[in-house]
């Protein structure tokens, strides 16, 4: 039986034989396309080409990417592992042609492979072709048909409409009709009782779509219209776990060799079993075995989790993951970390920026785990307090259930299980709407609407602003875009010295002059390789010559900070270890930030050491040697390149002193060291597991920072009344604050003693209870909890407010006997009959809680009305 790893490698070594051009994958995590957070298809990394913003090094191309998905049909996160088929991060085996072959030579190709070199059995296939859309005016795939026709019979092929057979980019953009193989893995007896043309499509666990081949021959316009294409493309995209299926015979993926590894290593971690069946435990070892994909190759390919875009996407997968060996496979600590070291051993030579990689991405996990099972314990605790404020045979409101999942992480299914076990339901309507609500607001918020490109003239685009700020061009293309109601356009000009925003490096701002009429640039982006320009406004001519201009101070200050960014990367790696790589950078004019890999603070010492390095490179004025050159004699060179990022054959070589720093990078840079003038840290922090980061200043921002430090400096003296020894009447006035604050606490606790006599004398009993209300005088509400807390042995039902600052605080106390006598507690007493009055909120234990309000005024009504439940 073949294994997955010679059935990638047989894929290759075919397309290569028909002179395809092998190219590495891309990193899973997207730059410069405003329309993708993470790449979701073969296609992504080709886009320029079919844009035809670029030219494709090779006409012919193919490659095994790395591709995420977590939304659309089939691969809603929470759907993933319970089927046998569709999973969250995957691999795309893609052949590829550029305006060289055609449906022909494609059709015939992906045949050969499957039946010949795979020997998958002929009559396991069908085909689909597209049966055209006369709505549209788009006619049938007859080619794809006629070529079909020479090699399978009429009744293994299968007219599909648009929604099946006509593969589109997005909303506009290249597009065309796509013709698929499905296989048929179901039983002989199973075949016997429907035919597997029947299920084609059908959603059928066991007929499934194993290859696409997309024709791309029309371009989608804003109104919805296509207009044909100049060249035309093929773009094929297979499943490679599915087709490791049908070739190890299989009747899910995970069963395969892609995923059994970390199987066994979950089993060997957790003691449990799995059982290949469809059991909450048996979907966990699935679950692990797909999403520690997901969130190993993101993390190694720069992705760090975090709450919003696309770390948000990864901490959602973590979280769920840990969800479901927590909950099934009752394993309660930090479990995925141990499966990196699998994964990375098994994809050291496809994907091995993972292997290189595995003991940041590790740590990053572990940490992320750990932080979550705290979290994940939390949500518990709220959880019993939900389900003690919730009457027996009641409903938990879906607002709460919704909290749960979006602050705790818990998904519906382990409130509905935990409201089942409490003799409880769920609101899972309330909570529905409450969902959409959100993916609402998210839409909404990201919504952009683009208008087509309205062309000018017929030319690409160059960057010249490496060698000039300014130049005279023209404007090739220009759009109109809205968001958040906002109008603007983005301008594409034939030749630019505007810097796009990429590598951590700010785009350029600038003017460009139409005439007499000067235009502000407010930010300059990429889209895939496209430079553009954003502006508020167009030109009354925006046609014929244009100066482009960009701010000279601004580039100079952005320049400075990212030279001072490699004289500090080198100087880290010097002083912390050859670890250090790093991890993300923002550049900017008026400052650096560089986050790098280390798994500890930097100390004082270490930073004043790296500050040093650093102001020294500046003082030797080292010339900023700038080279293009092939990547293989870069690295050869010793340039350091980094994760996560796709570089082309030709790179950019940024050297500072051979022998201190060689990196490769894109980037705009000064001359010299010496323009940078000096360098000063203004800040060091963690930002993730593992993952430090830097703030710093250099040039006239330097310049600037220091002088305010020295300002801040100089009013402390004089707030202290210019002491000799600035540190020394500081250390004594901390440590007379503390022993004033010991003194204040033991007044505060002498006076509460006080007024817990006064109020024992007031406990009156009402129905066989003792009841304690009054309102009084303290410094915080922490003192009013305390006395309460101190009161429950000396009456059933207590509760204390008091007017602190001009807001309400109230503390409740109540015995156990009359929590079980009256079937009510301290939080729900809060909820229902004191927040209300004071325009707050509270919550606590089932016998002590506590609560805040804006309205201090209606403090005897609150006693009155706890009173009045005895």
């Amino acid at each position: 039986m073949l294994t997955s790893t010679q059935i990638r490698q047989q894929f290759l070594d075919f397309f290569k034989s028909k002179g395809h051009a092998i190219v590495p994958s891309a990193p899973i995590v997207v730059k410069n396309d405003p329309t993708l957070l993470f790449t979701n298809a073969g296609m992504n990394q080709f886009k320029d080409y079919f844009l035809g913003n670029a030219e494709p090094q090779s006409t012919r191309i193919a490659d095994t990417q790395k591709c995420l998905r977590v939304s659309g049909k089939h691969n809603d996160l929470e759907e993933v592992g319970v089927d046998t088929y569709h999973h969250t991060m995957f691999e795309m085996l893609g052949n590829w042609s550029f305006g060289d072959y055609f449906k022909a030579e494609a059709i015939a190709w992906s045949w050969e492979l499957l039946t010949e070199v795979y020997q998958i059995p002929k009559d396991w296939l069908y085909v689909t072709v597209f049966e055209g859309d006369a709505k549209e005016g788009i006619p049938p795939s007859t080619v794809a048909l006629q070529e079909w026709q020479k090699i399978v019979a009429d009744d293994r092929i299968i007219y599909g409409n648009k929604k099946d057979n006509f593969w589109e980019m997005g909303d506009t953009g290249p597009c065309g009709p796509c013709t698929e193989i499905h296989v048929d893995l179901r039983s002989e007896a199973e075949k016997a009782l429907i035919p597997g043309r029947e299920l084609v499509n059908k959603d059928h666990p066991q007929v499934i779509e194993i290859w696409n081949n997309v024709f791309i021959q029309y371009n989608r316009k804003k109104d919805g219209s296509l207009e044909e294409l100049p060249s035309k493309h093929v773009d094929t995209g297979m499943g490679f776990e599915r087709l490791v299926r049908v070739i190890q015979n299989k009747q899910s993926n995970y069963d395969t060799d892609v995923f059994t590894g970390t199987i066994a290593e979950v089993a060997k971690i957790t003691g449990n079993t799995y059982d290949f069946s469809d059991t909450k435990q048996a979907i966990a070892f699935r679950v692990l075995a797909d999403h520690i994909r997901a969130i190993s190759f993101t993390i190694a390919d720069g992705q760090l989790p975090s709450n919003t875009g696309a770390g948000y996407v990864i901490r959602r997968i973590l979280r769920r993951a840990v969800r479901y060996y927590y909950s099934y496979l009752h394993y309660k600590q930090p479990l995925l970390h141990q499966l990196v070291p699998v994964l990375a051993a098994q994809f050291e030579h496809v994907f091995p920026e993972l292997w290189a990689q595995q003991s940041f991405v590790s740590k990053v996990v572990k940490e992320e785990e750990e932080a979550f099972l705290r979290t994940l314990d939390k949500g518990l605790k709220k959880m019993d307090t939900i389900i003690a404020n919730t009457p027996a045979n009641g409903i938990i409101e879906g607002k709460e259930a919704f909290e749960l999942y979006d602050t705790f992480g818990f998904p519906i299914d382990l409130t509905r299980l935990i409201a089942s076990e409490n003799a409880l339901q769920v609101d899972e309507v309330g909570f529905e709407a409450e969902l959409q609500q959100q993916k609402s607001r998210s839409r909404a918020a990201a919504a952009i609407d683009t208008e087509d490109w309205i062309t000018l003239i017929d030319a690409e685009s160059v960057f010249v602003g490496y060698d000039t700020l300014q130049t005279t061009t023209q404007v090739v293309k220009y759009r109109k875009v809205t968001a958040k109601g906002k109008e603007g356009y983005q301008l594409v000009l034939a030749n630019t010295p505007f810097y796009a925003e990429s590598g951590g490096q700010v785009g350029d701002t600038g003017t460009l002059l139409f005439g007499n009429e000067t235009i502000t640039v407010v930010d300059t982006k990429k889209e895939n390789n496209l430079i553009i320009h954003f502006v508020e406004v167009l030109p009354l001519a925006i046609e014929g010559a244009v100066i482009a201009q960009v701010a000279p101070q601004k580039r100079l200050s952005v320049a400075a900070h990212h030279s001072a960014t490699h004289l500090l990367h080198a100087a880290l790696r010097n002083v912390l270890g050859t670890h250090v790589a790093q991890k993300g950078s923002l550049v900017n004019h008026e400052q650096l930030r560089f986050d790098f890999s280390h798994f500890a603070k930097v100390t004082d010492t270490e930073i004043a050491e790296i500050e040093a390095i650093v102001n020294q490179k500046i003082r030797e004025n080292i010339p900023v040697v700038i080279k293009e050159m092939h990547k293989d004699a870069a690295v050869a060179l010793g340039a350091m390149a980094l994760f996560g990022e796709k570089y082309g054959d030709v790179v950019r070589v940024v050297i500072i002193d051979p022998n201190y720093s060689i990196e490769l990078c894109g980037g705009t840079h000064v001359g010299s060291t010496g323009q940078l003038g000096s360098f000063k840290i203004k800040h060091e922090s963690a930002v993730a597991a593992g993952v430090r980061r830097i703030e710093a200043v250099s040039g006239a921002a330097a310049e600037g920072f220091i002088n305010q430090q020295l300002q801040v400096l100089a009013e402390a003296k004089a707030a202290f009344n210019n002491p000799k020894e600035l540190l020394k009447t500081i250390q004594f006035a901390l440590t007379e604050n503390k022993e004033l604050k010991k003194k204040i606490e033991g007044l505060e606790a002498k006076q509460l003693a006080v007024i817990k006599q006064q109020l024992l004398t007031t406990a009156t009993s009402i129905n066989g209870s003792l009841f304690i209300g009054a309102e009084i005088e303290v410094g915080n509400a922490d003192g009013l909890k305390k006395l309460a807390h101190e009161l429950q042995d000396n009456a059933q039902l207590v509760v204390l407010a008091a007017n602190v600052a001009g807001k309400a605080a109230i503390a409740i106390s109540i015995a156990e006997d009359l929590v079980a006598e009256k079937g009510i507690d301290a939080p729900q007493i809060i909820k229902q009959h004191i927040t209300p009055l004071i325009k707050g909120g509270g919550g606590g234990s089932k016998f002590l809680a506590t609560a805040g309000g804006q309205d201090a005024s209606n403090l005897a009504a609150v006693i009155a009305k706890v009173k009045a439940l005895l």
